[in-house]
Formats: C-alpha cells, sequence, structure tokens
C-alpha cells in the first residue's frame, strides 16, 4: 500500500471515531453569531499565518488556538467543531492544497477540536469563572497535543521517520507559542464578557506584533536572497549565462525551503534545463522541447508567480522576463505532502525574478561583448592577412607587369634567334613572378608556415639546395638536403 493511501484509510479511520464521539457531545450555546464569528475568525488567522524556514523546516505561526481557547471558554460544545472547521475548509481550498492535504487537515482540526470540546464540557467547562477558565486551559492541552500526535502521522509515514520521536520535534517552540496565544484568546474571551471596548486595547497590539514580526520575517527572507546571490557573485569566476542561471537555481532553492528547483532558460543554442537543489548541486542539459512541457505551458500562461499543488507536491513557478519573449521560467516543488508555498513565498519569488532578470541579462550583455570582441579579432586578423598578401605580393606583382611591357616589347621587334631567346627567358620570368605570387597568398592563408621557417632558422637547420628543371609546364625542382 502506498503512503498516501494509508494516509487515506488513517484519516478515515480517525474522522469514524470522532463522529462517534460526537455523539455523546452536546451542542453547546454560542448564540445566533458564534458559529459564523469563529468561522470567520478561524479563516482570518489561518490565511494570516507566518512561516519561518530553516533549511528545510518550516515553522508555522498562527493565531487560531487563541480564538479556539476563546469559543472553549465562553461556550463549549459540538459547534466549536462544525466553525473551525467551516472556517479551515475554503482557506485550503484557496490557496490550493492538494487533496490527500485538505482531507487530512480537514480531519486533524476536526479530530483535536472534537476531543478537546469533549474534555471542556465534562470539566464543567463554561463561562468566564476560575472553573470556566481551568477547564478551557485543560482543552488547550489537549487539543495542542492531538495536534501534535496528528501532525506526526503524515511526516512519519512520507518521510519514513519514526512516529514517536516526530510527535517531540520541536514540541518546545510549539508549546510557547500555543501557550502565548491561548493566552490572548483567554484574554480576549475575558475581556468580551466583561468590558468589551478593552477588546480594542488587546487588538491593537496584536495587530502591531504580528504586522512587525511579519514585516521581520520578510525582510529576514530577502536578506538572504540577497545573501545567497552575493555569495553567488563571489564564487563566480565569469558573468556567463551559465554561471548566473546556477546561482538564481540555488539560490530559488534556500530562500524558498526544502524545494528542488528547475530553471529553463533561453540560450543562444536553445532552452537549457538547469535543476538543482539548496545542496548546492546542479546539472545542466539541453533540451528542445523545454517550453513544451505542461508546467512552463502553465507559468507562461499565468504570466507572474503561480502557486499550487502537482501530484500531491506543493510547487511555486513564476517567469523570468515578459512572458511573451520570456529569458527564463522556473519552478519550484516541493515533497509530497510538504508544506505548501505561501503569500511570503509567493513575495520572495516575485523579488527572485527580479533579480534573476538583472542577473540574466548582465551575463547575456557579456556573453554578447565576447561575441563582439571575437569578431573584433577576427575583423582585425583578417585585415592583418590582407595587409601581409599586399606586401608580400608587391615586387611578383612589378616583376609581372614589368615582363608583360618587355614581352609585347619583343612581339614587336620581329622574329629573329635573339628575340626567341629574350623570350623564353622572360616567360620564366614570368614562371618564376607567379611561383613567388602563390608562395605568398599560401603564407598568408596559413601563418604557421612563417612560424615552420623561423623554427629551422632557430635550429640552425640548414635548407634544401634546389635542383631546377624547367619543362613546358613550369618548373620542377628537387629538393635534397645540404649536409
Amino acid at each position: 500500500m502506498s503512503p498516501a493511501l494509508r494516509l487515506r484509510f488513517i484519516s478515515v479511520a480517525l474522522l469514524g471515531g470522532a463522529v462517534a464521539l460526537a455523539l455523546h457531545l452536546p451542542w453547546g450555546h454560542p448564540g445566533w453569531v458564534g458559529l459564523p464569528l469563529l468561522a470567520i475568525a478561524v479563516a482570518v488567522c489561518e490565511t494570516a499565518l507566518i512561516n519561518v524556514t530553516v533549511a528545510r523546516q518550516r515553522v508555522t505561526f498562527s493565531l487560531t488556538d487563541g480564538v479556539v481557547a476563546a469559543a472553549f471558554l465562553l461556550a463549549p460544545g459540538w459547534w466549536s467543531v462544525v466553525a473551525v472547521v467551516a472556517g479551515l475548509l475554503p482557506t485550503l481550498l484557496v490557496t490550493h492544497k492538494s487533496s490527500l492535504k485538505i482531507q487530512y487537515n480537514v480531519t486533524q482540526y476536526f479530530v483535536a477540536t472534537m476531543v478537546a470540546a469533549m474534555v471542556v464540557v465534562h470539566l464543567g467547562g463554561g463561562g468566564v469563572s476560575g472553573g470556566g477558565v481551568g477547564a478551557a486551559l485543560i482543552g488547550m492541552v489537549v487539543w495542542w497535543f492531538c495536534n501534535q500526535v496528528l501532525s506526526a502521522i503524515p511526516l512519519s509515514i512520507m518521510g519514513g521517520e519514526r512516529f514517536i520521536p516526530m510527535i517531540f520535534e520541536d514540541a518546545g517552540l510549539h508549546s510557547v507559542h500555543a501557550a502565548a496565544t491561548t493566552s490572548i484568546g483567554l484574554l480576549g474571551a475575558w475581556l468580551a464578557v466583561h468590558a468589551p471596548f478593552g477588546l480594542l486595547g488587546l487588538l491593537v497590539p496584536v495587530l502591531v506584533l504580528w504586522m512587525s514580526f511579519d514585516e521581520q520575517t520578510t525582510k529576514s527572507a530577502e536578506t538572504r536572497l540577497f545573501a545567497e546571490l552575493a555569495r553567488g557573485q563571489e564564487q563566480a569566476i565569469s558573468h556567463s549565462i551559465d554561471v548566473s542561471a546556477r546561482v538564481v537555481l540555488t539560490a530559488a532553492a534556500r530562500v524558498l525551503g526544502g524545494a528542488d528547483v528547475e530553471l529553463v532558460v533561453v540560450e543562444h543554442e536553445g532552452p537549457v534545463v538547469y535543476t538543482g537543489d539548496e545542496s548546492g548541486h546542479t546539472s545542466r542539459r539541453n533540451d528542445a522541447t523545454a517550453f513544451d512541457a505542461p508546467w512552463v505551458l502553465r507559468a507562461l500562461g499565468a504570466g507572474g508567480v503561480l502557486t499550487g499543488s502537482d501530484a500531491d507536491r506543493p510547487f511555486c513557478s513564476a517567469v523570468v522576463g515578459n512572458p511573451d519573449q520570456p529569458m527564463a521560467v522556473m519552478i519550484a516543488h516541493r515533497a509530497v505532502g510538504g508544506g505548501s508555498f505561501g503569500r511570503r513565498e509567493t513575495a520572495l519569488a516575485g523579488v527572485l525574478v527580479g533579480q534573476a532578470k538583472s542577473w540574466l541579462s548582465v551575463a547575456e550583455l557579456s556573453a554578447s561583448r565576447d561575441e563582439a570582441l571575437a569578431r573584433a579579432d577576427a575583423a582585425d586578423m583578417a585585415a592583418r592577412s590582407l595587409g601581409d598578401i599586399g606586401a608580400d605580393t608587391a615586387p611578383a606583382l612589378g616583376m609581372l607587369r614589368e615582363s608583360a611591357t618587355r614581352l609585347a616589347r619583343l612581339a614587336s621587334a620581329g622574329a629573329g634567334e635573339d628575340s626567341v631567346t629574350d623570350i623564353v627567358d622572360e616567360l620564366h620570368s614570368v614562371e618564376r613572378a607567379v611561383a613567388s605570387l602563390l608562395g605568398a597568398i599560401a603564407l598568408a592563408a596559413d601563418p604557421d608556415l612563417r612560424d615552420l621557417d623561423a623554427e629551422m632558422d632557430a635550429a640552425d637547420v640548414a635548407p634544401a639546395r634546389r635542383v631546377e628543371d624547367w619543362t613546358t609546364t613550369g618548373l620542377v625542382v628537387k629538393s635534397e638536403l645540404v649536409r
């Protein structure tokens, strides 16, 4: 049985047990406004999450514990379970969570809230008296512990970790956070009964604290991004597109937390696919059909940053440059059942896209500059070769011009034995001039021949003795090495 199927069966079994408990739990007395108010509060708290990512671990903070504690203090009962699930489900659907995650998260909150509400009711909770506060506190302890146990189940199944240690993973940090938010919720419930206007005095500092912490984590994430890019720039020995793409790839994997990143870059030879993770290991391959991949087409259709779930794997994709003429397309995936990409990761991906555009633009300009310099060097070498041809062929061309003048004069002088001899000698001069001309052209086409002559001179190698015989078709040269 696959891990996902096992998790679904466990979810159904837990849900069935919680429904059986609901038969022994009274509805409670929330009033007509209690249920929708709690559902809205849970939805807001689950939307305004604060995520802190450390390597491949992400810690999430929310105020859901506080609003549930307030509900347990004021009116414990079955209604709170319905309200919590009604507030949670829309947030999961809006953020495009996978079906498995939606099923299990709904089950987790349903079971935890049901068990905690049962404890509060049987302890005689309900009301802001001392007994009600104590019952609500014990109920929240049960609620927190149930969430810890239920959160460890998918981590153990999907990650192959031992179940018991996963229950107490980061338990200290989570317990402190739960105690703080529970205290805020109980204080808010007490103020709602005894001093409603005092809620304003509680709401403002809570809102300011949340905004400041949210801003701090955002700036911290951006600082990590710029630090990763700066580190990559220091390690880069050039500004080529290949180096820039690898730097952007590694930075994205590290700042997005627990992500495997794939980057399709448009290079001169066509689309190139880079893959890597936060360890810094990257790979490169040419793929002419990379832009036909479904995730690339989906990202180009969205235009900006897009988050969601693909085959139970959360993803975050983005387009670098204009979607009509993209410079690159990027996607980051987390493991199956991993935490989804939230609004902070979405904002951070937007910042990363801007930096990646600058990096790839500089790399493209550097590549264009190198290509222009190479062309300039080639043009300079061609000009030098033409100059060498002109310098080396000038004597031969002058000899040919003089020979042509003398041949014309001999031809007009009339026939005679001396004239024929002079004409033959002049033709031999023409052949020598043509041979010199061809030699100059050969030296210009292959400059290494000059180096060969220089090496022979430096090695003091005696030249070959030329034995020449003239024929009607030209000069036959036989070389013999002079000893």
